[in-house]
């Protein structure tokens, strides 16, 4: 079940990372706590950075291993879905960060073993 790889992956990067600069936006995320609305720009700006510095086909600037990548995402989606409880997120603000969080461990989990070690 494991079909993830690197290079379709790196094709997920820079639309997830524009998604977490805009979607707080179009979302209105922030009205309640204005760290709901921080928390996913800031996390999309570095996000993009992270895409341009890896070690994969749609990197430009190719100093990061993709093992580092995946371990930053495993990582940012723990984060995302621990950050509504820390900080008391509720309603839209928690079901965005739980989801965008489940989804990121859900592809970082669904990526094939081979495509890890070979990262490495």
């Amino acid at each position: 079940m494991r079909f993830m790889t690197k290079e379709f992956h790196a094709y997920l990067d820079y639309p997830v990372a524009l998604g977490l600069m805009v979607m707080p936006i179009i979302l209105g995320l922030g009205a309640v706590n204005p760290l709901a609305f921080w928390f996913s720009v800031i996390t999309g700006v570095a996000a993009l950075m992270l895409t341009i510095l890896t070690d994969h086909h749609l990197g430009l600037i190719k100093v990061l291993p993709y093992s580092l990548h995946l371990a930053v995402d495993f990582m940012v989606g723990l984060a995302f879905v621990a950050i509504p409880s820390i900080f008391g997120f509720a309603g839209l603000e928690a079901a965005y960060y739980w989801v965008i969080g489940a989804t990121v461990l859900v592809v970082v989990g669904l990526h094939r073993p081979a495509e890890v070690s070979a990262a490495a």
